[in-house]
């Protein structure tokens, strides 16, 4: 079995403090910057899974890094370097408290919404008749509210202006910025033979400028469709050929556990823990056309310090 990073505890120079949220370990650092670890947890229905899962940090990290660098020019973001496979370095910016989330396609917890009846999503109202899989006639925004802990919740665009959340002048923007994201990475991913059918963006400010922080068009925040037999597969009622984390959350489901109050995580074998291990290197070869490196595992906490402490001299 490969060797996970599940927990870090640096001390980091000029640390002044850190925030280790459901898959992500945030160091805040002196003159405005934060050091993101991306850990080899994996979280389903808001609940972090108790195995770590091999080279998951390093995958969610190079496919972030490659999709900042690909958007820059539509939206400017956070990232400076990444001294480690499984670190970026970058500015520290205030978000926003929510979560710009684009759909494409009815599927995932829309889907299982609409199956069981609703026909609204976040103060949009949906056709009857749809299909698990169909594509919307355009891109819909779902935002949910960003919780410190807990569950995010799904919030209107009506709501989060009314409350004071984000101001509308700002929320226009977002709104402008997570079109044209969404359009790139739709482009990118039919180059590579998918489709990407959902994802969420989540945005900061820092000296009164929009930033796009965090990760984008990663298996945790996006869900992706095999382009070849999409169309057949929609005919015939079959579920997609995807590349995203759904499948973690199916085989959860299956095994029922949903996140709820009294639910037992089934157990993570080695052999489970690899083969989630396989499916998230092979999406990151197949969204960026790029053969996976592994990065040396004996020691992954140690090689991380030391890269950090190296960037940061």
């Amino acid at each position: 079995m490969n060797k996970t990073l599940t927990t870090t505890n640096f001390q980091l120079p000029g640390q002044t403090g850190v925030y280790h949220g459901k898959v992500r370990d945030v160091y805040f650092l002196e003159q405005g910057l934060v050091a993101m670890v991306a850990s080899d947890r994996i979280s389903a229905f808001d609940v972090v899974l108790p195995e770590g899962i091999p080279y998951k940090g390093q995958v969610l990290n190079q496919i972030a890094t490659y999709f900042l660098e690909a958007t820059k020019d539509i939206v400017p973001n956070w990232l400076i370097s990444t001294p480690d496979p499984m670190v970026s370095l970058g500015h520290r910016c205030e978000p926003f408290k929510v979560e710009m989330v684009i759909r494409g396609y009815l599927t995932g917890s829309a889907w299982r919404a609409y199956k069981a009846g609703e026909r609204s999503i976040c103060g949009i109202t949906l056709p009857d008749g749809m299909r698990e899989d169909e594509a919307f006639p355009t891109p819909i925004i779902t935002p949910t509210t960003k919780a410190d802990e807990g569950h995010d919740e799904n919030i209107s665009r009506e709501e989060i202006i009314a409350q004071g959340i984000v101001t509308e002048e700002d929320y226009k923007q977002l709104e402008q910025y997570t079109y044209a994201l969404f359009a790139r990475g739709q482009e990118m991913a039919r180059e590579r033979g998918l489709i990407l059918v959902d994802t969420k963006y989540e945005f900061g400010k820092k000296d009164g400028k929009i930033y796009l922080i965090d990760e984008i068009h990663t298996p945790d925040s996006s869900r992706y469709f095999y382009a070849d037999g999409y169309a057949e597969r929609f005919k015939s009622g079959q579920p997609q050929k995807q590349l995203s984390k759904e499948f973690v959350r199916q085989w959860l489901i299956e095994q029922g556990f949903q996140g709820r109050e009294g639910d037992q995580v089934p157990e993570m074998t080695p052999e489970y823990c690899q083969s989630v291990s396989e499916r998230y290197i092979e999406l990151y070869e197949q969204v960026t056309g790029r053969p996976f490196v592994k990065a040396d595992s004996e020691d992954i906490a140690q090689r991380i310090e030391r890269n950090l402490r190296e960037a940061l001299r």
